[in-house]
């Protein structure tokens, strides 16, 4: 994956220097998604401008793409698929890719009714993942959000 990432940097006219190529295999690591400052605190002999340099290239290049959790922190995590949006868990922080856009007509409509050029969207949807659903029903307490069924 790091090797990915790096190929991904070069194409786009970067090089592979060192401290980016700690980087990528910092990155390629990663199992869930992450912030700049997690990753800079990894790579202590990195840069900080290098650290975010690179993220801001990958997110760029597509490989690596931004999520804003609930709280306003900005974490980043990689990118194997093109334009989505992402389910937040706001329990235990799981993030899972929403593919489609189906919000893209509305969006057009909306800008045109106001005149405005539209030039892209970043959307985030908030609530709980089925595994923190789960606990919480085994837990014996009752989902808000479940229907009620007579």
């Amino acid at each position: 994956m790091a090797e990915q990432l790096l190929d991904t940097l070069e194409e786009k006219g970067y090089r592979s220097t060192s401290p980016r190529r700690a980087v990528a295999n910092a990155i390629a690591s990663q199992q869930r998604h992450f912030t700049a400052e997690e990753l800079r605190e990894r790579l202590t002999g990195v840069g900080r401008a290098t650290v975010y340099r690179s993220l801001k290239l990958l997110v760029e290049a597509g490989v690596l793409c931004r999520v804003l959790l609930e709280d306003g922190d900005l974490h980043y995590q990689l990118s194997h698929r093109g334009h989505h949006h992402h389910l937040l868990c706001v329990e235990c922080g799981a993030s899972e890719d929403l593919l489609g856009c189906d919000i893209e007509d509305l969006l057009r409509q909306v800008s045109s009714a106001h005149e405005f050029q539209l030039s892209g969207h970043w959307l985030e949807v908030y609530g709980r993942c089925r595994q923190c659903l789960s606990t919480e029903t085994d837990n014996g307490q009752t989902e808000i959000d479940q229907p009620v069924t007579a």
